[in-house]
């Protein structure tokens, strides 16, 4: 995928933590060479956390965070922390920004303790280092820099090109349940909350792996799949649908053309797929007014026939016999404690990182609290979660052997 076309969401987030008056916002602009962030000599400047998405060589896609001091103070300061808490759920690589002159105080200590706790790569940067040299033992993972004179700072960037650099296995979407020359029909209806003339983020991903592999995906409409079907001269090798219209896609076709959702596909993407299958069975034994938290990673404008405040919740009601309560929650208001609630039910995740998907979810499982996802849940409620998940051995075994 070109660099920059590249979601948000599958960019590496860089975040930049440390005490007020560290100098991060004056690295941040050093780094990106841009004035990002507004820089005061008055401590706890930077009052939210600040994000740009951009292309930074020799990093390539990156989002880079800025976040406030994590020693700041009072009620609005506490506020403050815990927002910078929850940046740190989604960041893949870590920046503590240390002032030479002051040395380590017990907040950078924490952060380092946090970084560890969590497993997120790390260096410090020993900034004002044009100032004062650090006193205090030096890290190996350390770089003495100067946000005002830039000294250090190409060496801090190819620090972090180093960290991003360690081989991992490329995951596809759908591409590695096909041959190149497949045809593949993604059923694709017209999202009345999507931007007009625009594919929703998942649709476009799947058409772009498969593009790359080779494979034919046609896209249609579920009102004109027929026609597509009676138009080829073999059956597809795989229909991809939106979870939305799961059951009339799969009433369509025939019990040999295998059959799946970007939802499903995305879930097994992130990391989560297992998990939130074992998670919704826990709606055909939930209670009446059992409480189930309707989780978004982005915000929108909610719409009369919205998916999570108006669909799901009255499909599950003629599914189960049973009214709930539902509270919602999106963008990066997600609930440390989930004790009160008997389900997550959470969204696709196209636009929440995949680090952050899996915070959310561990969050949920430390605390006994069943997690599921939209398009799984939709799966379940229409009768055709067995059927999509075939494609999947280890999964439709597990869902086979905890329904018998």
């Amino acid at each position: 995928m070109q660099m920059n076309t590249m979601p948000a969401a599958e960019r590496t987030r860089i975040g930049f933590f440390g005490c007020r008056n560290a100098g991060k916002s004056s690295l941040v602009n050093a780094v990106t060479d841009q004035e990002l962030s507004v820089v005061s000599p008055q401590r706890g400047t930077t009052t939210d956390p600040v994000l740009k998405t951009m292309e930074l060589l020799p990093l390539g896609p990156v989002v880079i965070i800025d976040t406030p001091g994590y020693d700041d103070e009072g009620e609005l300061g506490s506020l403050r922390v815990e927002k910078t808490r929850n940046i740190l759920r989604s960041t893949d690589i870590a920046v503590l920004v240390v002032d030479s002159t002051e040395g380590f105080r017990e907040a950078d200590r924490e952060l380092l303790r946090l970084f560890e706790q969590k497993k997120t790569p790390f260096l410090v940067a020993l900034n004002k280092c044009d100032l004062q040299a650090f006193s205090d033992r030096v890290p190996e993972n350390a770089v003495p820099v100067s946000a005002v004179t830039g000294n250090g700072v190409n060496q801090l960037k190819e620090r972090i090109a180093a960290l991003l650099s360690r081989p991992e296995a490329e995951k596809q979407l759908a591409a590695d349940l096909v041959q190149a020359g497949d045809c593949v029909i993604l059923v694709c209806p017209i999202d009345e909350a999507a931007p007009k003339g625009r594919l929703i983020l998942p649709q476009q991903q799947v058409i772009r792996d498969l593009m790359e592999k080779g494979a034919l995906p046609l896209v249609v409409r579920e009102t004109e799949l027929a026609q597509a079907m009676d138009c080829l001269r073999d059956a597809p090798t795989l229909v991809i649908t939106d979870s939305q219209v799961f059951r009339v896609v799969a009433d369509i076709l025939s019990e040999e053309v295998p059959l799946t959702s970007f939802s499903i596909l995305l879930a097994r993407y992130k990391g989560f797929l297992q998990t939130a299958v074992r998670g919704v069975a826990a709606i055909r034994h939930l209670p009446d007014g059992a409480r189930i938290l309707m989780a978004e990673g982005c915000t929108h404008h909610r719409q009369c026939s919205d998916i999570g405040t108006v669909k799901i919740p009255r499909g599950l009601s003629r599914y189960t016999g049973r009214e709930f309560d539902y509270e919602t929650c999106s963008g990066m208001d997600f609930p440390a404690d989930l004790s009160s609630y008997d389900l997550v039910i959470y969204c696709g995740g196209c636009m929440t990182p995949e680090k952050e998907v899996l915070a959310r979810m561990e969050m949920a499982s430390g605390q006994k609290v069943p997690f599921t996802n939209y398009g799984i849940t939709l799966a379940e409620i229409s009768g055709t979660l067995e059927r999509s998940l075939r494609l999947f051995p280890e999964i439709h075994a597990m869902l086979k052997g905890g329904r018998t």
